[in-house]
């Protein structure tokens, strides 16, 4: 009980800063964010970009709360630690101590993916909880063999690739150790249970996606970029490695405290290792060759949800050399860290004005609405552009119109007018400094 207690104020602390700390010192969301704002006024089963979920989620949070920014900064952090509560049920489940449980959660927060970038919501914070229930009720499937644990690993499984298709990365790793692990054991009938609920669940979607020329699937891989040289299958792949390690510097720093020495005894028949290197290990292994095979630059962002298990591997793997006098220096270091990556987040949003949380958005709203009741238009119809610039207006505007996301350099806004709708340019209502 003591450690559950500690778990959850571990949880509401962190849920607490980081929803307080960009409230207070951004003045505008993010951009992803107002991306999926942008989207979510005009729903689908899809976009130009992505799959639907994120921007399902914020206009849940938009019809609720409206245009306040801190909901959305508090939503993300939900789905963080909400990802934090089922890694910490599968470290209990594979774990020998639910102290052990415990720390390979707070190891996570020396990983830069789970604190400084997480105020932003997008598609790979969206990810986060289906992601570490994925995991979760996966093992629990093969554990416990009940139904209801099928059907939910179906359910959360399809939420996670229509957050974002980088999921597929997950499901082949668990996919390829139900594989083993069948082999070993009896198939039963129940395995076939998530991959139908999985389909069900994607119907709609795959059916936009035939529709609409499988838009998101180009947008992504144009994402990686084209390869301009065959140097790019070996440059490429070693720049990804050499990001991750950096990114995982704070990690082993915190994990090497843990730990007497790093010796360990493990065995490629132990079911619980297999089980994690499928789920840790081998999704960063498959992304690493998609890397070398296309010469496909993985972009850092992409890898937020891939290290959710990390911890509980390597606590999986030192847990017999982790000493109880070593606690109380991690504590220090521990703190350190959970108190610096705010203060930083606070400092950069403070001291640098030229970032796209300092947009004046709320300001250009009022402009516009100021104008069009000058002209006698009240209601507007629909806004035109580009995801910042007309997404922060939809966002801003007194009453929410649709946002209409195309690839034209005006800004074009809709208005109800007495003689029926008329179109305006964004620069014929505003003044020279908002644009």
């Amino acid at each position: 009980m003591a450690i559950n207690r500690l778990f959850f104020c571990f949880l509401l602390t962190h849920l607490v800063i980081w929803t307080l700390i960009p409230s207070i010192t951004n003045h505008n969301l993010p951009l992803d964010t107002i991306e999926a704002l942008a989207w979510g006024s005009n729903l689908d089963w899809g976009f130009n970009k992505h799959p639907p979920l994120s921007a399902l989620a914020v206009e849940i949070f938009y019809k609720i709360f409206g245009p306040q920014d801190w909901a959305y900064y508090l939503l993300s952090q939900l789905f963080v630690v909400t990802a934090f509560c089922f890694v910490f049920k599968l470290s209990k489940e594979i774990l020998n101590t639910e102290k052990h449980a415990l720390l390979s959660v707070l190891l996570l927060e020396g990983i830069y993916f789970y604190n400084f970038t997480t105020p932003e919501f997008n598609v790979n914070v969206c990810m986060l909880p289906f992601w570490a229930m994925t995991g979760y009720y996966a093992y629990k499937c093969l554990k416990d063999n009940l139904k209801k644990d099928y059907i939910i690993l179906g359910i959360v499984a399809a939420l996670g690739f229509l957050s974002k298709y980088l999921f597929f990365y997950l499901l082949v790793g668990i996919k390829i150790f139900y594989i083993f692990y069948i082999r070993k054991n009896n198939f039963k009938i129940n395995y076939i249970i998530p991959g139908v609920i999985f389909l069900l669940i994607l119907t709609p979607h795959l059916i936009w996606l035939t529709e609409n020329d499988y838009i998101t699937i180009i947008y992504g891989l144009k994402r990686t970029g084209e390869i301009k040289s065959y140097l790019d299958h070996i440059i490429l792949p070693l720049t990804f490695i050499g990001k991750q390690i950096g990114i995982l510097i704070p990690f082993f720093i915190l994990l090497f405290i843990l730990t007497k020495n790093l010796k360990t005894n493990f065995s490629f028949k132990d079911q619980n290792l297999l089980y994690l290197l499928s789920i840790t290990i081998l999704p960063i292994a498959l992304i690493f060759l998609t890397s070398v095979i296309m010469g496909a630059k993985i972009r850092t962002m992409w890898m937020t949800p891939f290290y959710l298990f990390i911890g509980t591997f390597f606590i999986y793997l030192f847990q017999n050399h982790i000493v109880n006098n070593k606690l109380k220096s991690f504590n220090y270091i521990f703190i350190f860290l959970f108190l610096l990556s705010p203060f930083l987040y606070g400092y950069v949003s403070i001291s640098q004005t030229n970032k796209r949380t300092d947009y004046k958005g709320k300001e250009i709203a009022k402009v516009v609405e100021r104008n069009l009741i000058k002209l006698k238009y009240n209601n507007v119809i629909s806004v035109a552009g580009n995801e910042w610039i007309a997404g922060n207006l939809c966002y801003h505007l007194k009453y929410r119109p649709k946002c209409e996301i195309i690839d034209i350099n005006l800004i074009i806004i809709s208005a109800e007018g007495k003689n029926g709708p008329v179109s305006f340019s964004l620069k014929e209502l505003i003044s020279d400094n908002y644009k």
